[in-house]
């Protein structure tokens, strides 16, 4: 890349339940650069993994990831987000229940704000999901990345009972609906 050239490059933080199958799914999307796990939403700094599920900090299990707009949109990536978790139940995704896996975006700018409130009025207007959204729109304020066991979760331990059972259905579904928006084929 020549030195006049610039690559822009937008962040979103966002909470879907566990944040090992947004990690999974976020890698794969065309556009997507840094996808780190993490903790935001919360009272407590530098948060461990057993405070968050203790329950006590506040935080919510996010992913941050850095993307380019040019070739993905915040608007198509919040898209993604929104079919691959259930932004209709408070505080829980299937077996993994408390507030640290809510449905939470935590915009960084007034545009994202917009962006998101337009999305989410176009999914539930969509009616793809039964019950209304319970997502929370919130400012970003502070990012903690989680240690690194939690980092690239389901391409380090695919043969997990967890990775088996709950990520690579997700990602599986991802895959099958998003085709043209993977960054790489997966193996078959």
């Amino acid at each position: 890349m020549s030195a006049s050239e610039t690559v822009s490059r937008e962040v979103a933080t966002l909470g879907g339940g566990c944040f090992w199958c947004l990690d999974a799914v976020f890698r794969d999307l065309k556009g997507m650069g840094e996808v780190v796990s993490g903790y935001a939403g919360g009272h407590v700094r530098n948060p461990t993994y057993e405070q968050v599920c203790g329950k006590g900090t506040g935080h919510a299990e996010v992913v941050q990831v850095t993307f380019d707009p040019a070739e993905l949109s915040y608007a198509d990536l919040l898209r993604v987000f929104f079919t691959i978790h259930d932004p209709t139940t408070k505080d829980r995704q299937g077996a993994d229940v408390g507030p640290q896996y809510r449905s939470v975006v935590l915009h960084h700018s007034e545009e994202q704000r917009h962006t998101a409130e337009a999305v989410m009025a176009e999914i539930t207007a969509s009616g793809i999901w039964p019950a209304r959204l319970v997502t929370e729109l919130v400012p970003f304020t502070e990012f903690w990345p989680a240690e690194a066991e939690h980092q690239d979760y389901f391409a380090r331990t695919p043969w997990s009972g967890y990775c088996r059972v709950v990520i690579a259905p997700k990602v599986a579904k991802f895959r099958k609906g998003f085709a043209d928006r993977l960054k790489r084929r997966p193996a078959a």
